[in-house]
């Protein structure tokens, strides 16, 4: 007898097989459209535009020198004729010391050295009159003498008088002419190379170096400016003792104005002299003063890693500055009136001089090699690997090969016309200058 036929239930993974497959298919689907579907991504174009370099640094001002300035002389301090903060000329009395005793010593000097005076004065009028008046009275009495001797020899050959008498008056003959030979020589010494005058004229000359230095001493007991300059300290009172090497005043010595600043050594390479910087007081942010690079040090500050700047005023300094005054200073070290530039973001794998950028070509994302110009904090020239107007992808997502719908977006380097700063106090002079500093 033949049994019933019994259906059997089908296996649990052949029931749900075909809508596994339906689910594959979806999937693969929905892969392949999302592979097909391009994706917005934000993009800049590479623009022509100015572009600026500075490098924002903290300056000081300085002068050219300073000096302490004391008396040469110990003494009793009379008057101090200046304060701090005095401006004061070359020459201008600073400190004066009692002078009593150094008037009396210069009077005792010039009192001697017109007693010198007079008496070469003297040697040269009376003196020589009278040396004259005895070679002549000394002349007179040698032929006088001369003229007895011979008569005496008339009257001892005539037998009127001994022989002895001739040896009288041979001695006579020869007093007259040893007087004729002092009235001589007394003559000499008065004449323009004679030694009383010469002797005069030596002791004329001691008695003017006296008076000198007696005078110079006198001048010293004023303590006077050595140039124009600005009292910056004040040590000394009326009425205290003062020594040679003890600093009475310490001044700054009128110059050009200059600006002292510590740059980081990594930035060398892009200064030189002459470059152009504006500068700022914290206390008087509005008033912007113009400055030039006039110096940098020849050596490295091997602890600080850092080289000496110094700036030079364009104009007259203001009379708001003070000495060791802090100022902001931004130096123009690059300047490209007009250059093909792009936004830093928009710069990948940067190395040196090159980078790589993304481009859309064929609705996909390209790597396209740049050559880089002029860099500052916000923006990099392109001198080579890119066209003006190009648009250049932004934001980490973009991959090689990937499809992107660029959508441009605007972009300005505004570091030659806005004010910004990176870093340091937001209230102060600082933020009133533009912060680009170049790499």
């Amino acid at each position: 007898m033949a049994l019933p036929f019994r259906s059997q239930p089908l296996p649990k993974l052949r029931r749900w097989g075909i809508p596994l497959a339906f689910l594959a298919v979806a999937l693969a689907v929905a892969v392949a459209w999302w592979s097909a579907r391009s994706i917005a991504v934000p993009a800049v174009a590479a623009q022509t535009q100015p572009l600026l370099r500075t490098l924002q640094v903290t300056a000081r001002v300085a002068t050219l020198s300073r000096v302490e300035v004391g008396a040469t002389l110990t003494g009793r301090v009379q008057s101090v004729l200046v304060r701090e903060g005095d401006t004061v000329r070359a020459g201008a009395p600073l400190v004066e010391l009692e002078t009593d005793e150094l008037r009396a010593a210069w009077l005792q000097a010039v009192a001697n050295e017109q007693q010198a005076k007079a008496r070469l004065q003297g040697l040269r009028t009376t003196g020589r009159v009278t040396a004259k008046a005895g070679v002549a009275q000394a002349d007179a009495s040698v032929l006088a003498a001369q003229a007895e001797l011979r008569r005496g020899h008339q009257l001892v050959a005539q037998g009127f008088i001994s022989a002895s008498r001739l040896d009288e008056l041979q001695r006579a003959v020869d007093v007259a002419l040893a007087q004729q030979r002092n009235a001589n020589a007394q003559r000499q010494a008065n004449a323009d190379t004679g030694t009383d005058l010469a002797q005069a004229q030596a002791q004329l000359a001691v008695a003017r170096a006296s008076t000198q230095a007696a005078a110079a001493r006198l001048a010293q007991a004023t303590v006077r400016a050595p140039t124009d300059a600005t009292v910056l300290l004040r040590t000394v009172e009326p009425g205290q003792i003062v020594q040679p090497g003890k600093a009475l005043l310490q001044l700054a010595l009128a110059g050009p104005t200059q600006l002292v600043a510590q740059l980081d050594e990594r930035f060398l390479e892009q200064l030189e002299v002459g470059q152009r910087a504006t500068v700022i007081a914290d206390a008087f942010p509005n008033q912007r003063l113009q400055a030039r690079v006039l110096s940098m040090a020849p050596g490295v500050d091997a602890q600080r890693g850092s080289i000496e700047v110094k700036l030079a005023l364009q104009a007259a300094p203001p009379t708001f500055l003070r000495e060791d005054m802090t100022l902001s200073v931004e130096i123009e070290t690059g300047r490209r009136p007009q250059a093909l530039a792009l936004p830093l973001s928009a710069l990948r794998h940067i190395d040196g001089d090159t980078a790589t950028v993304y481009i859309a070509q064929d609705g996909r994302a390209q790597a396209q090699s740049v050559r880089l110009g002029l860099r500052n904090l916000v923006a990099a020239e392109i001198t080579q690997g890119l066209a003006a107007d190009a648009l250049v992808l932004l934001g980490p997502r973009v991959r090689p090969g990937m499809r992107v719908r660029p959508q441009a977006q605007p972009w300005h380097d505004d570091s030659t016309s806005s004010p910004t700063r990176a870093g340091g106090r937001d209230s102060d002079a600082g933020a009133a200058l533009t912060h680009a500093v170049g790499r």
